[in-house]
């Protein structure tokens, strides 16, 4: 099984949703990076659960003990460990769901390819999991801030309800003033009465969020394997619930020429930019220097109380359903923070990995 990702900026994460605890080991970090508990604790209180009506109700403090690697408030180039233990597990929820795998989530894969697995909360394939990815991608966005890189994430469309266009202050001015973590607050509104609909109807809705790094340097990444859009692209892909993958304009080039979408060049003050942002930022699996835009598609949470269809894997018979417990009527507001972290070790990985960071010691 594979819990790590990154090449000199590696995360390995473990635990799972109703073990004792999760979190992750970041390797890789470069020393005298100022550091402390509360940088990270102030990433994960985004993804927190039972935070509002639009979230699972679950109550968990999610507060990070730091183990190892901070030495009198800095880094010291060892392993990080950052452990969250899990207060507020309800088991018994998920007794029913032994022998039989709930739609559209991992069990039967995790049955057919495993045998024995914790198949409480999904265990390791829970969602809870990405409290790793959010630890990882804290200490990243910090080593990030040192080269004045800034990362966010916001969400532009659940259902069919979809935010206008918001330039990059506006966005993070507003997201914080909605549970939803939209920049259009009309939108948030709205999104926000979508969800609680579906959530009194014991359903479940998806949505896109999109993620925007700016003040990235030209030349990250590399022109065939190990692209920055394709390191990218895997990361965010790895987050469990999505299902889709736009950089740029994404599939919407396909409705174009290129006459009408390439990024023209120019000269604009004392920097080489480009007129437009259609590739969003990377071009021939290189950052170009322009804010890298990337987009994922977060299927609608499948955990719903209505009742579905599935089957008895012991007596191999048909078998109706209905999964009680806590779970999100909407995954998008949370997935938020993990889109931004992950987006962030991949952009710290390759910092290191060019040259831009120093791989050891930071004041060199």
């Amino acid at each position: 099984m594979s819990n790590s990702i990154g090449e000199k900026f590696q995360i390995t994460t473990f635990g799972s949703s109703h073990g004792v605890a999760v979190g992750a080991i970041v390797d890789g970090c470069p020393a005298n990076l100022e550091l402390s508990a509360e940088d990270i604790q102030k990433e994960l209180n985004k993804r927190k659960p039972g935070t509002s009506s639009v979230t699972t109700p679950r109550k968990e403090d999610d507060e990070v003990q730091i183990l190892s690697g901070i030495f009198e408030g800095k880094t010291d180039g060892t392993p990080i460990c950052g452990v969250v233990f899990n207060k507020n597990q309800k088991s018994k929820d998920y007794s029913l769901f032994k022998n039989t795998p709930r739609p559209s989530h991992g069990d039967f894969g995790w049955m057919m390819k495993y045998g024995h697995y914790d198949y409480n909360g999904g265990g390791r394939g829970s969602g809870r999991v990405t409290i790793g990815h959010v630890i990882g991608g804290a200490i990243a966005k910090k080593l990030l801030q040192t080269q004045n890189i800034e990362i966010i994430s916001h969400v532009i469309q659940i259902g069919d309800i979809k935010a206008s266009k918001q330039d990059f202050d506006t966005i993070k001015e507003n997201i914080d003033k909605n549970p939803v973590r939209c920049a259009d607050l009309e939108a948030a509104g709205e999104m926000e009465e979508l969800i609680l609909a579906k959530k009194q109807e014991g359903d479940s809705v998806g949505g896109i969020v999109e993620t925007i790094a700016v003040n990235v340097p030209a030349g990250l990444g590399e022109p065939v394997f190990e692209r920055l859009d394709g390191d990218l692209a895997r990361i965010l892909m790895n987050i469990g619930a999505v299902k889709g993958v736009e950089i740029g304009l994404g599939f919407d080039v396909a409705t174009h020429t290129g006459s009408e979408i390439n990024d023209e060049y120019q000269i604009n003050g004392n920097k080489i930019t480009t007129k437009t942002n259609n590739s969003g930022g990377i071009i021939g699996g290189m950052s170009n220097g322009m804010p890298i835009v990337s987009r994922i598609a977060v299927k609608p949470t499948p955990s719903i109380s209505k009742c579905q269809d599935s089957i008895d894997l012991e007596t191999m018979e048909n078998k109706k359903i209905e999964i009680k417990g806590r779970h999100d009527p909407c995954i998008c507001p949370r997935v938020t923070a993990v889109a931004e972290s992950s987006t962030a070790i991949v952009i710290a990985d390759h910092m290191i990995r060019s040259g831009f960071i120093h791989p050891t010691n930071l004041e060199k």
